[in-house]
């Protein structure tokens, strides 16, 4: 095990970090940062998300951090995790563990007090990290070298790590795209391409948190376009055809100040509403994410620059501002227009201070004009919004309503 030091870094010494660390050292319980924030720290990243690890058992943890006067949430206890809440700032603390069963999918474990025995388990030599409160860098398997490297590698054998959970072929490619550089480790490439055809056995849960994280990263292209060539994006993506549109996408994003994974994966597959019903189903995507992935592949409206104000209002008022900026920047990515376009901006940025109008009327108006309870009302009601709405909804109450008596009549 080699051993190096960071300079503490703001989150490793502020107030809410420590009231943690201080809990649970004064328990006489070791405890070090692990995961992102470790990662991130290496080189030179903002962090966000603290994670620690510890050598006591859950229920000691919760003790002692409940005797600090501190919140505990027992969020996965048969997992030895524990979240404390430390002036509102959550921090997620898992005790150290080994692998006892592992089935592919999901591994029995059984909890030590062996910090090397818990990074052996890891599935990247940069994940097997751990660092203390004193900015001591503990690094068993040479993670730093490699992290900055750009290298992701296996903690041992990558086909054993892949047998033992195949996610972690998925977390290959997206830990690539985070923090990889060309090329990629080709022992371990040579692995997720003998195994890919495992991939369907993994949860749609599983593969649909893997697959946003990945369309998050910086370039995401590149990575779709190396799984597509090692044969293994066929196994649980085989829609994604449109990698050079994602690009596309990922390009206006950018410049836009933009990170959108769902709008990312609806740049990746054909104009064709069946088929994004067909994924959505397959990753368990919400009703919500569904139906923008649907409106995306399969548009009801047609936007480019060449609209003109009313037209551009109208359609703002049929689909609302949400909708707008993924159907704008859909057909932007769609076309051979490049990411500065100063008319796809402009389009885009319609939505920007946008207030929908409020249709002035209303069933109870029709019915005051003598039509009758029915299918009629709601006829005529949506009739008079469309002539509303094709006026530039510049009429009034008043002028609705005698457009309304004049049909009645």
């Amino acid at each position: 095990m080699t051993e190096s030091r960071i300079e503490p870094q703001p989150w490793m010494t502020s107030p809410t970090t420590l009231a943690v660390l201080d809990a649970l050292a004064g328990g006489g319980v070791g405890v070090r940062f692990v995961g992102g924030c470790v990662r991130d720290a290496v080189i030179g990243r903002k962090n966000s998300d603290i994670d620690l690890a510890t050598d006591a058992p859950p229920e000691r943890v919760m003790e002692l951090l409940e005797a600090a006067g501190l919140k505990v949430i027992p969020t996965g206890l048969a997992h030895g995790t524990v979240t404390a809440v430390s002036g509102g700032v959550p921090y997620e603390i898992t005790t150290l563990r080994h692998d006892v069963e592992t089935d592919g999918r999901r591994a029995v474990v059984a909890f030590t007090d062996d910090w090397k025995a818990d990074a052996a388990r890891r599935d990247f030599t940069m994940n097997a990290l751990s660092l203390d409160a004193a900015g001591a860098l503990h690094d068993p398997f040479g993670g730093v070298e490699d992290l900055r490297a750009g290298r992701v590698r296996f903690v041992g054998d990558p086909r054993q790590r892949l047998t033992e959970d195949v996610l972690r072929l998925l977390r290959f490619f997206r830990f690539h795209a985070h923090y990889g550089k060309p090329p990629p480790d080709s022992e371990a490439l040579a692995a997720c391409r003998e195994m890919a055809h495992m991939l369907p056995r993994l949860s749609a849960e599983r593969v649909r948190v893997e697959l946003l994280k990945l369309l998050s990263a910086p370039d995401p292209g590149t990575v779709i376009r190396l799984m597509r060539d090692e044969g293994v994006l066929e196994h649980f993506l085989a829609q994604a055809t449109a990698i050079d549109r994602l690009d596309r996408m990922v390009a206006i994003e950018t410049g836009l100040g933009l990170c959108d994974p769902l709008r990312r994966l609806a740049a990746l597959l054909p104009v064709d509403g069946d088929t994004a019903r067909h994924l959505a189903q397959g990753l368990r995507l919400s009703n919500l994410e569904r139906e923008r992935l649907v409106a995306m592949a399969a548009p009801e409206v047609d936007l480019s620059p060449g609209l003109d104000g009313p037209a551009r209002r109208r359609a703002l008022y049929a689909i609302g501002a949400e909708t707008w900026s993924d159907l704008v920047l859909s057909a932007w990515s769609a076309g051979a227009a490049t990411p500065d376009d100063e008319g796809w901006r402009d389009l885009f940025n319609e939505m920007q201070g946008w207030e929908r109008p409020k249709f002035p009327l209303t069933g109870r108006d029709v019915k005051k004009l003598g039509v009758e309870e029915g299918s009629a009302v709601g006829e005529l009601l949506r009739a008079a919004e469309a002539w509303w709405t094709e006026g530039d909804f510049r009429a009034d109450r008043a002028e609705c309503l005698a457009w309304m008596a004049r049909r009645v009549d």
